[in-house]
């Protein structure tokens, strides 16, 4: 058969030597969990076959299971080259949900928590040339409340917005052969406005000194390039790119970027990336991204696929679903309660595509000091992952938390953000998307009003709200100048205000499933909700005080119809009319317009 998700899955960290491991394993559940009593980490046939890296709850996988399916096993053989055995050979797992143990002729060779994030095992010392034994054990107990599940259902069932399980490996599976020195890490930041590259790289194998180089290209074109030695990981390294090329949705511009790590014995490391060059922070109330003020139109993306569940059944698919947003004038996502595939970000970074990178943190119960200490190692794994993509312009490890006076997670909450800050000083954080704040760069909200004057009216206050945050004698408790089901937050101090969830309109075309459900009562016509969306939409462009919105959705889950396309990518209302609502120029860009 064919190898899926044969392109390799880390775009932004690219080496030669690579092989594709995806494709047909055997496996087996563990329903008694007895399989390490069993000795199945070595010499033990699984009675099935499953197709990598889809999870067995999925078509695409070749199993359909929707049970708990707490325990799993997967087993394959594969050869190395023998020229990898002179330096090191990776094993990489993009994401396996939720704990994994990993076996190489019978070996332990790596354990890894945390079902959203990539994990690598050095096996150069237990490989063979020719038929390796790969054996991978996977726990996932989703109602542990220990875990982070996103919107993965708790029950046998999915219902509202939880959607079906996924258990066991999920992304894409590959073998890496490095060096003895070799680089594990990098870090980019750029500065648009006077063409500055600075990459902080870490590096792996000991020696007394090291040779680093670096070449940026435009096109065919190198326009920069810098190289010098250096006695300590991490090694820093700066370059100036004459007039920069500024990245934007409107203009997406990617530079070719390669990295070359050399020793004294002649090992070279050679990784394939690219960056860009653009910024974003805020300024009062605003957000501006490369010092432009700019209205966020973005649009809830929760990452599931009919037949894969988690995993896009192709490459293409993660392209299309970016294409069909901008194609209805989003300029960005909410990437929620998912950890999206590295190559959806690429697509992102390749076709100008903002996003905000948000922490799948449903399942969690934070008033546990073990629950804590694990989302805390995932989620900072997921920041190292994707802190080079220019596509991401803001993080947000919580969505929805009770926060304030009492609450057992405030202070947990609060460290998260200052350690996020710690981690990327580039982006600004959100501590906890809608509902309330404790400490965050930008206020968010979430209000699923249907009724356009209510809607309307929640934030028409927002002027003299600003006005009074400005003056250093005025606290405002937005809790008191709003309705309580819209913000029950901390003092308000003037940060950028969006609506990030709003809309989720109710609306199931005529033959699709029944059981659906949305927000509001259901429009009458498919004129009515394109109205509706037009006054809820239009309210927040319109209003000057208001510096983004995400509405809810870009297409139906499951039994969720609240999106603007069906499940399977199908759009439900013209993505012109959609599209030359959202492009209107939004009130809070006219009124700082540059002249």
């Amino acid at each position: 058969m064919s190898i899926p998700r044969s392109e390799h899955p880390r775009p932004e960290f690219e080496r030669s030597n690579w092989m594709n491991l995806n494709g047909e394993w055997e496996f087996e559940v563990d329903a008694d969990e007895t399989g390490f009593e069993k000795r199945w980490t070595t010499g033990h046939d699984f009675s099935q076959k499953i197709v990598v890296p889809f999870c067995p709850e999925s078509s695409l996988s070749g199993i359909g299971e929707k049970d708990f399916m707490e325990s799993v096993w997967y087993r394959r053989f594969f050869d190395v080259p023998e020229r990898w055995l002179e330096g090191r050979a990776l094993l990489h797992f993009g994401a396996v949900d939720y704990q994994a143990r990993v076996y190489v002729n019978s070996r332990q060779v790596g354990y890894h928590r945390g079902g959203y994030t990539p994990f690598t095992c050095d096996i150069s010392d237990v490989v063979n040339t020719r038929e390796n034994e790969l054996v991978v054990w996977a726990r996932d107990n989703c109602r542990s409340e220990l875990q982070a599940t996103g919107k993965q259902s708790h029950r046998l069932e999915p219902y509202r917005d939880y959607y079906t399980r996924v258990t066991g490996i999920w992304q894409t599976v590959w073998l890496e052969s490095v060096p003895r020195v070799y680089i594990p890490f990098f870090h980019v930041i750029t500065d648009p406005y006077n063409g500055k590259v600075f990459i902080r790289v870490h590096t792996k194998g000991q020696r007394e000194k090291y040779d680093l180089s670096l070449a940026i290209w435009e096109g065919k074109l190198c326009v920069a390039e810098a190289e010098f030695s250096f006695y300590r990981s991490p090694a820093e390294i700066t370059s100036i790119v004459p007039s920069p090329r500024a990245w934007s949705p409107e203009d997406p511009f990617l530079y070719g970027l390669k990295l070359r790590l050399a020793d004294e014995n002649g090992s070279v490391d050679a990784i394939e990336s690219y960056l860009a060059f653009r910024e974003i922070h805020t300024v009062g109330n605003r957000i501006l991204f490369n010092n432009e003020t700019r209205f966020l139109r973005f649009v809830l993306d929760q990452g599931y696929y009919p037949e894969g569940i988690y995993t896009a059944p192709s490459d293409e698919y993660l392209k299309r679903d970016i294409e069909i947003a901008k194609a209805m004038g989003f300029d960005g996502a909410r990437l929620h309660q998912k950890i999206f595939e590295p190559r959806f970000l690429y697509w992102a970074d390749r076709l100008g595509y903002l996003a905000a990178g948000e922490f799948p943190d449903l399942g969690v119960d934070l008033s546990r000091s073990c629950a804590r200490e694990a989302l805390l190692d995932e989620w900072i794994e997921v920041v190292r992952r994707d802190l080079n993509h220019p596509c991401i312009i803001m993080w947000t490890p919580f969505n929805e938390r009770e926060l304030g006076v009492g609450k057992p997670c405030t202070d947990f909450v609060r460290r998260v953000v200052h350690l996020t800050r710690l981690l990327d000083p580039t982006r600004p954080v959100i501590d906890s998307s809608g509902y309330t704040h404790v400490e965050t760069d930008i206020y968010d909200i979430h209000d699923y009003e249907q009724n356009v004057e209510s809607f309307r009216v929640h934030y028409a206050s927002f002027e003299s709200l600003l006005e009074r945050a400005g003056r250093q004698d005025v606290s405002i408790d937005l809790r008191f100048e709003t309705p309580s089901h819209v913000l029950r937050n901390a003092p308000y101090e003037g940060q950028p205000i969006i609506v990030s969830e709003y809309g989720g309109t109710w609306w199931r075309p005529e033959g699709t499933e029944n059981g659906s459900w949305g927000y509001g009562g259901k429009p009458k016509s498919l004129e009515e909700l394109i109205s509706r969306y037009k006054a809820l939409t239009e309210s927040l462009i319109s209003n000057p005080y208001v510096s983004g919105f995400s509405y809810t959705q870009l297409y139906d889950i499951e039994r969720e119809t609240n999106g603007l396309h069906t499940y399977d990518r199908k759009p439900k209302v013209d993505p012109e009319v959609v599209g030359n609502i959202n492009k209107q120029e939004a009130a809070l860009e006219v009124r700082y317009r540059r002249n």
